[in-house]
């Protein structure tokens, strides 16, 4: 998935366009789009060798704003409160469940 973003240019290293195969060094900064939000990310320390996921917070330190993310969760809260389930126009999914289930009831009848 990185790989991919930084094809795209979508991802940087202290203000510069990376590529895949960019070398990083402690106190750089990355600077990624996740989620609707530009997350920015400190490289803390280089490890020797590579580790699990758990590990990897010892080595980098998260500098997003927390009003990022606090706009993020408003987002979240206003889609839900103008699209309430069950009202206005169905959505994608909707429309397809409601196909699969008329598919169901055709295929019932046609065993009949």
């Amino acid at each position: 998935m990185v790989t991919e973003a930084c094809k795209k240019n979508h991802v940087t290293v202290n203000g510069q366009i990376a590529k895949p195969s960019k070398e990083v060094f402690p106190t750089d900064k990355i600077t990624f789009r996740k989620d609707q939000i530009t997350q920015i990310i400190t490289v803390l320390d280089i490890p020797e060798s590579r580790v699990g996921a758990k590990l990897v917070d010892i080595y980098r330190r998260n500098d997003t704003p927390a009003e990022t993310y606090a706009h993020l969760e408003l987002l979240k809260l206003s889609k839900e409160h103008y699209r309430k389930n069950g009202t206005g126009r169905p959505t994608k999914k909707d429309r397809r469940d409601i196909d699969e289930y008329g598919n169901e009831i055709r295929n019932e009848d046609d065993m009949d």
